[in-house]
């Protein structure tokens, strides 16, 4: 298994180079990719729809890694294929780097690091307001990337684009509200203050299932608290990685305070992770790789940031608008082809309602148009890696053979005109209990099992029994269950009759295996950064 495997939009925004002097000069270039690609054209201000993807293979573009403000390719010429989830065909390579690399780019974060942290806080947030600005101008450049890397739907995709605008912006804004305590000391002349400094070299581990997103989502924080930070994109999505950092070589920033390094696990994000130079892991990823990252940090006390896998309960009740659950239940189930932590992975429904509930469900899913992602109206594209397929096939077997029935798809889906891509039909299996395979794994996909509960205290039992608690959703109208739930939950995050969603100000973390630390928000942004206590004496 892979060491790492596994949201609204902003106005205008200020601008601004950040004062020359205030940091040493640039490092040279290292080898330039000669078929990095070019810049896109500036976006118009109502740019022109993007085309039907194509389901005939496309040119393949070989894209190069960003270390100390250059472009490099593998020692040795490596590459690693990246194919484009609706098709399967090839269409870009990107470096498989080696370990040596891999260590270069933490001794360049590493450099450029006091420099860094010694900028005021309003001027890194500045080069981060300048990122935004080039996100901004190329948005449908990466809106188009990303359905062709990850395979989300283009509405989903812009979406993406604007959440890390809007991860960067807020991480930017942040820069004046980094805050110490002063406290009474115990003696005369004395005073006694917490400040709070950065780790140094940090590490993101990205997923393939938001690819920009979760870059956003690290590189902010990591930034504007003075932090450095290499990045390295999972091997299925690495491209827009790559895009990102031209982006930032655009953006100006000093080199060393970003660099992006693709390739395997043993090679890279091992090494990314063991070596002492680095100071603080943030990983998206799952439970298993959580594990591993966590052990591999462990010889140098390395903090972690861990935001791992989780199983959440759609938990409906017997006093709802079921017209409105469903509608909610659905879409956080199926948005992005399932690929999100906190998605609903299993409703548990009151059995007064079950029977009611189940029949619209099946007939809102039936409705899902399964398609082109890059076509108007389709509600769900391809999942992002053939593994993803063979998993769901397994689990619906698996859970057949235990008992449960599929109501709705179970197979993969036929797609006229891309008929090597990764698809798999929305899936509902009924008849399922706590022992189905399909509850007792986190799925990850498009694949839902409904469960007849009791009451809301056999629901809290079977989360509370659980080794992951990531996220839940409960649906009701008695508030005394709702604190209750509140309380008792043993979950980062509960949504409230509210289907899937997430605030920047928030903090997304979770419990038990699901996690340490988090992310978002002004905890978030605490998190990377250490306290240090001064004790002085002024007399």
């Amino acid at each position: 298994m892979p060491i790492v495997d596994t949201i609204d939009g902003i106005g205008p925004l200020p601008s601004g180079r950040p004062a020359a002097g205030g940091f040493p000069p640039a490092a040279a270039k290292v080898v330039d990719n000669p078929r990095r690609p070019a810049p896109p054209p500036a976006a118009a201000a109502h740019p022109p729809e993007p085309p039907a993807m194509p389901a005939t293979a496309p040119d393949v573009t070989a894209y190069a890694c960003f270390l100390d403000n250059g472009w490099v390719h593998a020692d040795g010429g490596a590459t690693t294929e990246v194919r484009n989830p609706a098709t399967g065909a090839v269409y870009a390579t990107v470096p498989a780097c080696s370990k040596a690399q891999a260590e270069s780019a933490l001794e360049s974060s590493e450099r450029a690091q006091p420099g860094w942290a010694a900028l005021p806080a309003q001027q890194r947030a500045l080069y981060l307001h300048r990122i935004v600005d080039g996100l901004r101008a190329e948005r449908e450049h990466f809106a188009g990337l990303l359905v062709q890397e990850q395979g989300k739907t283009l509405p989903e995709a812009r979406g993406e684009v604007d959440d890390t605008m809007m991860y960067l912006t807020y991480a930017a804004e942040a820069a004046r509200r980094l805050e110490g305590s002063i406290f009474p000391a115990d003696h005369p002349d004395e005073s006694l203050w917490i400040t709070k400094v950065p780790f140094g070299v940090t590490v993101g581990l990205c997923a393939f299932n938001y690819p920009l997103a979760l870059i956003g989502r690290k590189v902010g924080p990591a930034l504007v608290t003075g932090n450095t930070m290499v990045l390295k994109p999972h091997e299925a999505t690495p491209v827009t990685a790559s895009e990102f950092c031209r982006v930032v070589e655009e953006a100006g920033l000093p080199a060393g305070v970003i660099n992006m390094v693709t390739g395997g696990v043993s090679e890279v994000a091992s090494t990314l992770v063991s070596s002492p130079r680095t100071r603080l892991v943030t990983v998206t990823g799952s439970i298993p790789a959580g594990r591993a990252i966590y052990a591999a940090g462990a010889q140098n006390i390395t903090a972690m940031s861990l935001e791992l896998g989780g199983k959440a309960p759609f938990i409906v009740l017997d006093d709802v608008d079921i017209d409105q659950v469903v509608e909610a239940a659905v879409v956080s189930r199926f948005a992005n082809c399932g690929q999100v932590c906190i998605c609903n992975e299993m409703v548990l429904v009151h059995e007064r309602i079950a029977d009611e509930f189940t029949e619209k469900f099946l007939a809102r899913a039936g409705k899902l148009r399964v398609g082109d992602p890059m076509a108007d109206g389709t509600d769900m594209g391809p999942y992002t890696t053939p593994q993803g397929v063979e998993k769901f096939e397994q689990v619906v077997a698996a859970s057949v053979e235990q008992g449960a029935e599929v109501a709705l798809g179970g197979r993969r889906a036929a797609v006229d005109g891309f008929e090597g891509g990764y698809w798999f039909e929305p899936t509902v299996l009924v008849n399922a209990t706590r022992d189905t395979p399909a509850v007792e794994h986190e799925v990850f996909g498009p694949v839902l099992p409904i469960v007849k509960i009791s009451g809301y205290e056999e629901a809290e039992a079977m989360v509370n029994g659980r080794d992951e608690g990531l996220s839940a959703y409960l649906w009701t109208q008695n508030h005394r269950t709702i604190m209750k739930a509140t309380r008792d939950l043993e979950v980062g995050t509960v949504f409230v009759n509210k289907g899937i969603c997430g605030s920047v100000q928030g903090f997304h973390t979770g419990h038990k295996w699901s996690g340490l630390g988090g992310e978002d928000g002004v905890h978030g942004i605490e998190g990377y950064l250490q306290k240090r206590t001064i004790y002085m004496n002024f007399a």
